[in-house]
């Protein structure tokens, strides 16, 4: 259900406009109690030239009504990449002394701020703070470049819509058919260290067969998402569990990874450190599984969040993945299942606005966890290696207005932390 739009009335002048047509005014009527020829010829003048402008500008606008810019954003969006918006289809015939602009206005929602549409409002709108962008094209071209970046990862929803503009910037006309767009921005990379892994310590490892047992070689234990057809009951029934027939282009795609993505935090009233926090971590765990991928291409993800499961067997999977990553907010804590001791090691990424880590942690006990935690920076404690740092001043830059709540949603505290193996990744924001 899209959200209703908006109906409000924008004046076709603009402040300065709207500032020299009162002030020609004020002149003109002083002018003529005072029978000062001068000045009456100097506002008379002025009135005119507006007229003249505003005329011009209000029938062209109207004939330019069904003009449709192209407006294709880059794929996939970055976070802090420095890369254009291309805006095509702007090469109208336009009257002298006017050019047709570009802009884009809406919401930005950091850390994927989710948005209910069933009370006909934002849920996050509280949390998305006003975006506003604006390009034009030169006389005579058709394509212009419009600068549209985001500091951190989330969501933009806004829409593109063209202005006739006067190049004096009195007036300011709409034409065109204003377009709606709502792009996931996924998080800048970091450049982290690679991890290497064992694939017999990483998670459950099925290639090491010897080739007398053919059976089993082409075999493998049933999980979730598997055909039924593939199932070889007479194998099952003997051993008492489900095994599936693996063909032989797929059998070397059997070293299973397991990953629990922790986005638990406040989804209320959260902080702009908290915000940062989460996209380091969103950036750690893409680092992890370019990484891992790129090593052994054979590697099957099993990636769990709060928001669901996904299974990663190849680039087009994994593509896919990072799109919706880049869009997960922060989740409430809640009751969680019980994971399974005996299987193989798991990979743990979490922040410290994460209350609940310490006791899951502890509930994975014996089973081998690799941690990587996401921590800010403290006075106190010096951090091993260089934090990675996020400038306010960044917002204003880029045409986004952060929020006065980003600044009172408290101060993120470290949070202590125990597993086989942890790995700090240090974060801090900075006017």
């Amino acid at each position: 259900m899209a959200l209703p739009r908006r109906i409000f009335f924008r004046p076709i002048f603009t402040l300065t406009g709207g500032a020299v047509i009162v002030i020609s005014i004020v002149i003109l009527v002083r002018s003529l109690l005072a029978r000062n020829s001068y000045e009456i010829f100097l506002s008379a003048a002025a009135l005119l030239l507006l007229l003249i402008l505003a005329v011009i500008g209000s029938w062209k606008s109207q004939k330019l009504k069904l003009l449709e810019a192209g407006w294709k954003l880059p794929f996939p969006m970055t976070a802090n990449s420095g890369e254009n918006s291309v805006v095509t289809g702007l090469d109208a015939r336009i009257p002298l002394f006017f050019r047709l602009h570009f802009v884009v206005r809406g919401r930005f929602f950091p850390a994927g701020i989710p948005v209910d549409t069933s009370a006909g409002t934002s849920a996050g709108t509280s949390a998305g703070c006003p975006v506003l962008a604006e390009t034009s094209a030169s006389r005579g071209e058709d394509t212009a470049r419009l600068s549209l970046d985001f500091p951190v990862s989330g969501v933009f929803q806004g829409e593109g819509f063209c202005r006739l503009r006067d190049i004096f910037g009195f007036f300011s006309f709409s034409c065109g058919i204003p377009q709606r767009r709502t792009v996931k921005v996924r998080s800048a990379p970091c450049f982290a260290k690679n991890y290497y892994i064992k694939a017999q310590s990483g998670a459950e490892d099925r290639r090491n067969k010897h080739s007398s047992d053919e059976e089993r070689y082409y075999m493998r234990e049933y999980t979730p998402g598997d055909r039924f057809r593939d199932i070889n009951w007479k194998s099952s029934d003997k051993i008492d569990a489900l095994i599936t027939r693996i063909s032989p282009d797929n059998q070397e795609k059997v070293s299973k990874i397991e990953i629990y993505f922790r986005n638990y935090g406040s989804a209320n009233k959260v902080s702009l450190q908290a915000f940062w926090l989460l996209d380091r971590a969103k950036a750690r765990l893409s680092h992890f599984l370019r990484n891992l991928q790129e090593q052994q291409s054979s590697y099957i993800f099993h990636v769990r969040a709060a928001q669901g499961n996904w299974v990663i067997e190849d680039t087009e999977d994994l593509d896919a993945f990072l799109e919706e990553l880049a869009g997960l907010p922060f989740s409430p804590p809640r009751n969680e299942e019980i994971l399974p001791a005996n299987a193989g090691e798991l990979y743990v990424f979490s922040t410290a606005c994460d209350a609940g880590l310490s006791g899951f942690l502890l509930a994975c006990n014996p089973r081998p966890v690799s941690l990587f935690l996401i921590q800010p920076t403290e006075k106190k404690t010096a951090a091993v290696t260089e934090p990675e740092k996020l400038f306010i001043s960044s917002f204003p830059a880029m045409g986004c207005i952060p929020l006065p709540q980003w600044f009172s949603g408290g101060k993120v505290r470290q949070l202590g932390a125990h597993a086989n193996r942890v790995e700090m990744i240090y974060a801090e924001t900075k006017l």
